[in-house]
């Protein structure tokens, strides 16, 4: 016998016992007679003892029936108004979401535009975490997070924002001392500074329109794990580094920065909304990627504009 309690007997108990009929809990449950004294009938073999006393003209409980009547049928009512607030939550957007995304990212980009979500979802909470270290948003319990990559895991149900783009950059004043580079192996002896949290390995892949590609691992005096922390360096104009446009493009506008390589691309990727496949959205979930998606989707740091 199943350890697992038979609630579903147990609920067609309480239907029963409260119509006095099977026929009218058949109908207020909608399914066939047959089901429900079935299901009656296999809670009592489990239970070892009947619960009703059954003429071709009136039912009635038996004694041990009346004992389980009461708490079978507040079962059933907390069981109702448990998937009553469920199927509510569910539809009306309220509520904490669990939020993971890229640090950089989330100060410039997301955190400014929360205010007005909350305004127009007052009932809705956001836990946000800002790493660049990806997360399992199954095992650390994330409804959702923001994703830049050229790849994501299959296991990720994702709707893309928009493109993202990373540059290789350096100051005038590094290209002024140094040269600029014109092609990757270029930078082979120079310091290139490094990205922890690159999705492989830390390497800078270039590919051409005509489809050839170099591979150059970059070897500098800095590697971090949250790519502000290069830009003090390249604006002193003492190192190339790797920086993604939501962070540079105000950079080149200024002309604190310039392109390099220009005709050696990095693969662009793209800023995705992403959860797990095997969750479905909430109402909340499904309105913080509305927003979002409003939001991000003609960004205004993509370079150029």
């Amino acid at each position: 016998m199943s350890r697992l309690p038979d609630f579903e007997g147990l609920a067609l108990f309480a239907k029963v016992a409260e119509e006095r009929s099977f026929a009218a809990a058949a109908r207020a449950l909608g399914l066939s007679v047959a089901t429900v004294s079935r299901g009656v009938s296999r809670l009592e073999e489990r239970l070892g003892a009947r619960l009703f006393n059954r003429t071709s003209r009136r039912l009635s409980l038996t004694a041990f029936g009346r004992t389980l009547a009461e708490d079978a049928s507040r079962l059933y009512r907390d069981a109702e108004e448990m998937e009553n607030a469920a199927r509510e939550l569910s539809a009306q957007p309220r509520g904490l979401i669990r939020l993971a995304v890229p640090m950089s990212f989330g100060l410039r980009w997301v955190a400014p535009i929360l205010p007005e979500f909350f305004r127009a979802y007052p009932e809705v909470s956001v836990d946000l975490h800002l790493s660049d270290a990806t997360v399992d948003l199954v095992g650390q319990g994330f409804d959702a997070a923001l994703r830049i990559a050229v790849v994501l895991e299959p296991s990720l149900v994702a709707r893309r924002l928009c493109p993202v783009s990373r540059f290789i950059v350096a100051a005038p004043r590094y290209l002024e001392r140094h040269g600029r580079p014109k092609h990757p192996r270029d930078l082979i002896g120079r310091d290139c500074l490094g990205y922890a949290y690159r999705a492989r390995s830390d390497v800078w892949r270039f590919v051409q329109e005509t489809g050839a590609e170099e591979s150059i691992t970059p070897s500098g005096r800095l590697r971090v794990t949250n790519a502000d922390a290069l830009v003090p360096t390249v604006l002193a104009g003492l190192a190339i580094a790797e920086l993604p446009e939501f962070i540079a493009s105000e950079y080149f506008r200024d002309g604190r920065m310039e392109v390099l390589l220009t005709d050696w691309p990095l693969p662009t990727g793209g800023l995705y909304f992403v959860t797990p496949a095997a969750r479905v959205r909430p109402a909340k979930v499904e309105a913080l990627a509305a927003f979002l998606t409003s939001h991000l989707s003609k960004p205004t740091w993509r370079w150029p504009s």
